[in-house]
C-alpha cells in the first residue's frame, strides 16, 4: 500500500533560529521524531497498559511486534492528578518488584479511575499526598498501619473504611482463628451429634423388571448367546458374520454391549409409531 501526503513545509526568517525548515504533522497520523504509526503506538501502550512489561513483551513477540518491556514501559502516560482528592478515595499498595519495591495507588472508587501513585509506601508520602490534595471523605484502604497514621496526622475528619476484598479476608482469619482454638469443643460436638443420628431403615427389594417375551427379544437374546460362543471359541468378527449371515457391525455391536442394553433396544424398536407418538405427546 502507498500513501501519498502532501504537507505544508515552513520557513523561519529570523536568523537566531535553529530551525531553518520545518513540515506541518497530520493530527492522528503523523507525529514528530516517531518511529512508528500512531495505531501501533495506540496498540502497544494498550498492550502496556493491560499486561506491564515483560508480560507484554512476551504478547508482542507472538504477535511479530518489534517491542521490548522498556518501550512499552516508556508509552504509559503518567495520569493526570487532580488538584481535589475524589470524595471516596481508595488507597493500596503495589509491588514494583514483588518483596522488594512497593508504592501506593489511589483510586477514585466512584469512578473507578487512577488517581496518582506515590513511589513508596511510607506514612509520610501518603500524609503529604493528602495535604496537598484536601477533599476527601472517605477512604478505603487496607489494614497497613502506615496509611492509618497518614490519616489521622493530615486528614483526621475523614471516615476510614476497609474494602470487601480485605474485609472478607479479615473475617475468615478470625473464623479460622476461633476455629483453631475450640477445635477440641468442636470435635465432641461433631462427636455428640453423629451419635444421635437415627438409623437409617434397610432399603425396600423391589422384584426386577421382567421385560415382555416378544419375537424381536427372543431373536436378540439367541443371537447374543450365539455370537458371544463364536467369540468365546476364538472366531473373528468377519468368520462370524460370514457364519449367521450378518454384517461385521451387528457383530461388533453384539459383542461389545450387554445383554440388557441390546433388550432395552429392541423393547424401543418393538414399540408401535402410534404408541410413541402418544407418548412423547
Amino acid at each position: 500500500m502507498l500513501v501519498r501526503l502532501r504537507v505544508r513545509r515552513f520557513f523561519c526568517d529570523r536568523a537566531a533560529c535553529r530551525r531553518r525548515t520545518f513540515v506541518e504533522q497530520a493530527s492522528g497520523l503523523s507525529e514528530r521524531y516517531r518511529r512508528s504509526s500512531l495505531g501501533l503506538k495506540a496498540w502497544l501502550r494498550q498492550v502496556a497498559v493491560e499486561l506491564g512489561g515483560r508480560p507484554g513483551e512476551r504478547l508482542c513477540r507472538r504477535m511479530h511486534l518489534a517491542a521490548g518491556r522498556t518501550r512499552l514501559l516508556e508509552l504509559l502516560d503518567p495520569p493526570p492528578v487532580p488538584e481535589r482528592a475524589p470524595r471516596v478515595l481508595g488507597v493500596d499498595e503495589f509491588a514494583f518488584r514483588l518483596g522488594r519495591t512497593y508504592g501506593t495507588v489511589l483510586v477514585d472508587v466512584e469512578a473507578g479511575q487512577v488517581v496518582d501513585a506515590l513511589p513508596d509506601r511510607t506514612s509520610e508520602t501518603f500524609a503529604a499526598w493528602l495535604r496537598e490534595h484536601p477533599g476527601a471523605e472517605i477512604i478505603c484502604r487496607d489494614r497497613a498501619s502506615a496509611y492509618t497514621r497518614a490519616i489521622k496526622e493530615a486528614a483526621p475528619d475523614v471516615v476510614e473504611v476497609t474494602d470487601r476484598w480485605h474485609l472478607l479476608q479479615n473475617l475468615a482469619a478470625a473464623v479460622e482463628k476461633i476455629c483453631h482454638q475450640h477445635r477440641a469443643c468442636l470435635r465432641k460436638r461433631a462427636e455428640e451429634v453423629t451419635s444421635r443420628v437415627p438409623e437409617v431403615p434397610p432399603l425396600m427389594q423391589l422384584p426386577l423388571h421382567e421385560l415382555p417375551r416378544t419375537p424381536i427379544m427372543e431373536r436378540t437374546r439367541h443371537r447374543h448367546a450365539d455370537i458371544q460362543r463364536l467369540v468365546t471359541a476364538g472366531w473373528t468378527i468377519s468368520a462370524i458374520a460370514r457364519r449367521l449371515h450378518l454384517d461385521r457391525k451387528t457383530v461388533r455391536r453384539f459383542r461389545d454391549t450387554d445383554l440388557d442394553q441390546l433388550l432395552a433396544s429392541a423393547t424401543n424398536a418393538s414399540q408401535p409409531e402410534c404408541w410413541n407418538r402418544s407418548s412423547r405427546t
